[in-house]
């Protein structure tokens, strides 16, 4: 039954305190819709706007990589330190633990192995089975100056206009062929087509000159790819030059899970990421300690 006795007074309503406008404050989210924002904010760490993502979606197109023959022993031990986990349906249903904190970023497109022409991608999960897992983003390759470009870039606009449906973000993950180059120019001109077509962030790789024009050009968050396997300190310059130079976080596979110390790399991988630690000081800090136990 409704208080019919008003109790209330002028006081509470403290009509001198203007209401907040709560936004994340993620580059390019201020428009988006709550559950979009909701979502972003769990991928992204509040505190620094930032992420350390960890990739290992890599067998929906290569099948067992070398680190992910046993998911469940090698990459279910290290989601308490990683901010979001990039997989594949198949995966999360078969052996991520539904307890896990980690957000899922969901792999949504796919098609051909690495038997075939990689471009020649569909999508490959529908927008629904996303919320059903409850992913916080789903992921997309998208391969610029590909034999299949225009096909890939059609499969990210029909997952952003679901994903607009849905509260969901889409990642766009720029791919590079055998062809192309990684330098500024076509980093640059990827990830802004990406960025213009609705993808709410975005996947590319590092380059040692002029990423900051990268970063910069990109309206929407830039996520640093790992790529292949590197000796731990020089996977750690990388990923701190790269949110030196406006990336928004790193998503690693190879780097971490190939590791010879899996997680202490993640966690040296996150001190660079979100408390701007510099390379040598967590190599120092997280890798030198085991490699000593280990002898």
């Amino acid at each position: 039954m409704a208080d019919t006795d008003d109790d209330t007074s002028g006081a509470r309503f403290r009509p001198e305190v203007p209401a907040p406008s709560h936004t994340f404050p993620l580059k390019g989210c201020g428009g988006l819709d709550w559950g979009m924002q909701s979502r972003l904010a769990r991928i992204f760490r509040p505190a620094t706007s930032r992420t350390v993502m960890l990739a290992i979606d890599h067998g929906y197109f290569q099948g067992p990589t070398t680190g992910l023959e046993r998911v469940d022993l090698s990459i279910v031990p290290l989601l308490p330190f990683a901010d979001a986990l990039m997989t594949t349906r198949g995966m999360v249903r078969s052996t991520v633990p539904p307890a896990s904190r980690a957000p899922i970023v969901l792999r949504a497109s796919g098609g051909p192995s690495i038997l075939k022409e990689l471009s020649d991608e569909h999508v490959a999960v529908s927008m629904e089975d996303a919320a059903r897992i409850n992913a916080c983003a789903v992921a997309v390759q998208v391969f610029i100056g590909g034999e299949f470009e225009a096909q890939s870039v059609h499969n990210m606009t029909r997952l952003v206009d679901a994903g607009q449906r849905y509260g969901i973000p889409v990642l766009a993950v720029t791919a590079v062929g055998k062809e192309l180059t990684r330098d500024a120019r076509y980093l640059r001109l990827a990830t802004r087509i990406c960025a213009e077509l609705g993808a709410h962030f975005v996947k590319t790789y590092y380059c040692a000159e002029d990423f900051d024009t990268v970063a910069a050009g990109c309206p929407v968050p830039l996520v640093m790819a790992g790529g292949k396997k590197l000796p731990e300190l020089d996977a750690l310059t990388m990923a701190y030059r790269a949110v030196q130079e406006g990336a928004a976080g790193v998503d690693m596979g190879r780097n971490i899970f190939q590791s010879d110390h899996p997680e202490a790399m993640i966690r040296a991988v996150a001190a660079v990421v979100h408390e701007s630690v510099k390379p040598h000081a967590a190599y120092e800090k997280f890798m030198v300690p085991k490699a000593q136990a280990q002898d």
